[in-house]
């Protein structure tokens, strides 16, 4: 590696601190999403984190430093945990962000949000698959489900907490994803993010999008974006990011304009880097995505997993990966979906086949003009 590519690559390497934590704090949820990574049962599994072994990992994640990472209390559904409130009390006293993803069920309450509000919660996130109950409760598989979570979705934005709608995109859902772009406006939420399916888990049932037709998604979400009161994002589609570098690039162009390199916030970040999960029994992976297991917290220190295990290490390295994304001049800002790449081949360092993009000679190591 040149020393101006490594200068680069050493902008987008999150090597010493992640940006975001996933706890999955359980696998229970009452729903049965045809999705699910998880594949959720309704029960908890006996080998959860004791409400000791919780508050201890909160504590070893202070250890990163400063700024914390933004913890994200995910599942199944966080609310099956009965000691949850102790471990956001404790969490926020500890200084961590933290945030919660939990189910639209009916234990999600206007008394739970206001409560949630009161606990100091950074912000939450529902799921919104469909903009009719008929899409939306034909892949969560529990009926009513639409109706309760834009009910939730309201009582939340209302109650004055931060709001992420979270939509998988799929090939079944996907001609759906301009009217669910109307209803996230109109519920008032402050983020946006796309999922796009990972075949894993319950989501080896569902289809997927074609490359091209990913592509196609990824110019409109570039469009709207611009047009939207909230922000839009996306998750397991870090092409997105190359999508809008080459708008910019073509229309400073078009105008004339000096050409320079237009880097955003979060732009290198992707599993393993900038992203940890720990699973409901301890074990560390570089996303919920990507079930590569690099240790367990209950035996070894976040920090130091996160910091030397060796998935995580290259994975921070996309100069060593392979196929078209090992060639790409957006590596650093992109690097491709590494859960993606495993799913489709078993390679984690392989290339993304939602991406139909061919890489040009390299012609600057940022991706940018």
């Amino acid at each position: 590696m040149s020393r101006a590519e490594h200068a680069v690559s050493s902008r987008f390497a999150f090597d010493r601190a992640p940006r975001r934590v996933y706890w999955e704090l359980t696998r229970a949820c009452d729903l049965a999403c045809r999705h699910c990574r998880a594949e959720a049962v309704p029960w908890r599994d006996p080998r959860e984190f004791s409400p000791t072994e919780g508050r201890r990992f909160l504590d070893a994640l202070t250890e990163f430093g400063r700024p914390a990472p933004h913890v994200v209390l995910t599942g199944g559904d966080p609310l099956k945990r009965p000691d949850l409130w102790e471990l956001i009390d404790y969490g926020v006293g500890l200084g961590l962000p933290l945030s919660l993803a939990p189910s639209a069920t009916e234990a999600l309450t206007r008394d739970v949000i206001r409560r949630l509000k009161d606990s100091g919660l950074k912000a939450m996130s529902l799921s919104l698959d469909g903009s009719t109950q008929k899409l939306h409760d034909g892949i969560r598989q529990v009926g009513g489900c639409f109706s309760r979570t834009v009910e939730a979705a309201l009582d939340t934005v209302a109650a004055g907490i931060p709001l992420q709608v979270n939509t998988l995109v799929t090939a079944e859902n996907v001609e759906d994803v301009p009217d669910l772009h109307c209803l996230v406006g109109v519920i008032g939420a402050t983020r946006w993010s796309l999922f796009f399916l990972v075949p894993m888990g319950r989501g080896r049932v569902l289809g997927q999008l074609t490359a091209a037709r990913c592509e196609e998604l990824l110019q409109w979400l570039v469009q709207v974006s611009r047009e939207s009161r909230f922000v839009v994002t996306t998750t397991e589609a870090p092409h997105y990011r190359r999508v809008v570098l080459q708008r910019i690039r073509a229309e400073r162009r078009n105008r004339g304009e000096a050409c320079q390199s237009a880097i955003r916030q979060g732009f290198g970040l992707r599993d393993g880097n900038g992203i940890m999960f720990i699973s409901h029994t301890g074990d560390v992976q570089p996303s919920g995505f990507l079930p590569l297991v690099a240790g367990n917290v209950r035996a070894a220190s976040p920090v130091e997993i996160y910091r030397e295990a060796e998935p995580f290490r290259r994975l921070r390295q996309p100069e060593r990966f392979t196929g078209r994304c090992g060639r790409c001049e957006f590596r650093e800002i992109c690097g491709g979906s590494r859960a993606r790449a495993y799913a489709a081949s078993g390679d984690p360092y392989g290339e993304d086949p939602l991406c139909p993009y061919q890489p040009a000679r390299r012609a600057s190591a940022d991706g940018g003009c």
